[in-house]
């Protein structure tokens, strides 16, 4: 929605908001935030609110919290007196300068460059989390709140009452959930979202996770996105839809034979750059135990029909076509994963490449045939460093930030004398 920044201040008065949350992401994908009161919303309209980056931004003082006044949104778990809403906000050096680490602000401008060349691009995301019990002192255990499975109902789905409040809450966020149900595992969920502009989706997806976990926390309960936090059960998986136009029209399709050359070369470039791209899209260590596990994909291949691939291309009915990517998780930072897959498949598009989608992959040949994804966060993270495409994607600052992250995992993984306990102690709250 548009607002004018008197309309905002206008909103504030009259529904007794005493606290405003300026939100962004940090360059490893958590959500951060900075509550100011009322009287300090003209000047972060006008110019930024200031705060110490140096914890969080490496060779950073003071940068600036400058709110995106069209993401204006109500928490509506917070008291009804005294409210507290939420922007998300641009990050911007002290002499205004855009700060070149605010991912947020690198894929608005990318987005802004395809839609010059014609393109209008909507992503969604399908998004699973498992529910916890709590101890007696509070803490989160490792007990399912339920031992229901697919698409279960009540009384095996004990989660449908939190999945309710969660969805009714993001509904009033204005975030388009579209459907909820129990998954595979025990106390497993999946809430997925409609598509929506790129920028508006990735922020979706990075406040979802907080709305989660505190609905989940109201409810008596601990929500964890941690991709694979039990051993023995299905893992947690992020789908990635999307639905791209050119000049008005659908480049995707149901079949091959309604699917647009465009369409066919923008999958073959996703295909192409899936490899150099894994690290970004499944960031830790955890990850990997996911992949190629129950319906995880585990090589890089596509189908119409097979819920397991890593691209499937549903056929739709009564929407917009589209593709969906199946190997990402929610340990990811969205607005860095959207660019570098968006941008895979715009360069399938201008090297005029779709021989992997003539070339019709058959669902029955052997696993040979096909590269496999990547199986360690080590071995991700290694051909993302020496990847050309991901150099010129991503600007330098934001590169040297995650991989120095990315080693920092892999070395305290590796000198782990428990594996396991090292990612519950890293992922299982914080993620």
């Amino acid at each position: 929605m548009s607002f004018s920044p008197r309309e905002i201040l206008n909103f504030i008065e009259e529904n007794d908001v005493k606290f405003i949350r300026l939100t962004f992401c940090d360059i490893f994908g958590n959500l951060k935030n900075v509550a100011v009161m009322p009287n300090e919303l003209p000047q972060a309209f006008e110019y930024g609110i200031p705060f110490d980056a140096s914890p969080i931004a490496d060779g950073c003082s003071d940068l600036l919290l400058v709110p995106d006044i069209s993401t204006l949104s109500v928490l509506p778990w917070r008291p009804k007196s005294g409210r507290v809403v939420r922007f998300f906000c641009s990050l911007k050096n002290a002499d205004g300068r855009d700060y070149v680490g605010d991912l947020r602000t690198d894929l608005t401008n990318y987005i802004n460059s395809l839609r010059l060349d014609g393109y209008v691009c909507e992503m969604g995301t399908k998004c699973e989390f498992y529910l916890f019990e709590l101890d007696e002192k509070g803490e989160p255990t490792l007990i399912p709140h339920d031992h229901g499975g697919y698409l279960d109902v009540a009384p095996l789905d004990k989660c449908e009452n939190t999945r309710r409040e969660i969805c009714l809450s993001l509904e009033e966020m204005g975030m388009n959930p579209k459907s909820s149900c129990h998954k595979f595992g025990p106390a497993q969920n999946e809430i997925d979202f409609r598509e929506s502009e790129p920028v508006t989706a990735a922020d979706n997806m990075v406040h979802y996770k907080t709305v989660v976990k505190s609905i989940a926390a109201q409810s008596g309960l601990f929500a964890s996105f941690m991709p694979k936090p039990l051993i023995s059960e299905h893992g947690s998986a992020l789908c990635i839809s999307l639905s791209i136009r050119k000049c008005g029209e659908n480049i995707f399709g149901s079949d091959l034979s309604t699917m647009s050359h465009e369409g066919k070369c923008f999958i073959t470039g996703l295909l192409n750059r899936i490899r150099e791209i894994t690290a970004f899209l499944n960031c830790t260590t955890n990850s990997y135990k996911r992949l190629g596990m129950g319906y995880a994909p585990k090589y890089v291949d596509w189908s119409f029909e097979n819920c397991s691939q890593l691209i499937r291309i549903p056929r739709t009915v009564g929407s917009a076509p589209r593709i969906e990517l199946r190997s990402a998780d929610a340990a990811c930072n969205p607005y860095a994963a959207f660019k570098l897959i968006l941008a895979a498949g715009i360069e399938g598009i201008r090297n005029n490449d779709c021989s992997l989608l003539d070339n019709t992959m058959k669902l029955d040949a052997a696993h040979s045939d096909f590269q496999p994804l990547p199986t360690s966060l080590e071995e991700a993270s290694e051909i993302a460093e020496n990847s050309e495409f991901v150099r010129r994607t991503l600007p330098d600052e934001i590169r040297r930030s995650i991989f120095s992250e990315l080693d920092r995992q892999i070395k305290d993984y590796s000198d782990a004398a428990d594996k396991d306990d090292f990612e519950h102690n890293a992922y299982f709250k914080y993620i």
